[in-house]
């Protein structure tokens, strides 16, 4: 990092525009914004989830690494035509998606967020994450972007939801089963 920041505010922004990291200044309502900003949400989202951990939780430590992957991939999206995420990075969160997944009763019924208040979460940054991925593919209709940035959100979503899985199931507790005719009055 080879600037660091002294002063919080300069002003800049004040016309509605927002600087890259490659020096370009762009509209903040501009899609590549809108990618970066909802990556940096759903590490919010992640962080959230991380607290309801407990430190020496082993998903407390895959949760961080991924927070670190998407500050990444915001740094990507901040520098037009770099490429931080790669196939490594989606091999990870096949294998640690795998590996959760390996203890789970298949699915037989849609599941509801909830479960425990870690799951709930979870169940949130899944959301997020698939509009990040949304946002991302927008992009990608209007400007060159790294197509490992796509495939590494929606691997994500499904490891999130995954981890939703064990979380709600974790101590005893269950996954909340969506049941058809619920919702008729």
């Amino acid at each position: 990092m080879g600037n660091r920041l002294s002063k919080i505010y300069t002003r800049t922004g004040d016309d509605g525009s927002t600087g890259l990291a490659d020096g370009n200044r762009i509209a903040k309502n501009a899609q590549r914004v809108e990618a970066m900003g909802t990556a940096d949400e759903l590490n919010c989202h992640i962080g959230l989830l991380i607290e309801q951990l407990a430190s020496a939780d082993e998903m407390a430590a895959a949760m961080r690494r991924i927070q670190h992957h998407l500050f990444d991939l915001g740094g990507e999206f901040a520098i037009p035509g770099s490429q931080v995420i790669g196939e490594s990075h989606i091999r990870w969160l096949e294998d640690t998606l795998d590996r959760y997944n390996a203890d789970l009763p298949p699915l037989k019924n849609f599941i509801l967020p909830g479960g425990s208040m870690a799951a709930a979460q979870c169940h949130l940054a899944r959301a997020v994450c698939r509009r990040a991925e949304r946002v991302v593919v927008a992009l990608s209709h209007e400007d060159s972007i790294n197509p490992d940035a796509r495939h590494y959100l929606n691997r994500l979503s499904d490891l999130l939801f995954v981890v939703a899985r064990v979380l709600a199931r974790r101590d005893g507790g269950e996954e909340v089963l969506w049941e058809q005719h619920r919702s008729a009055i």
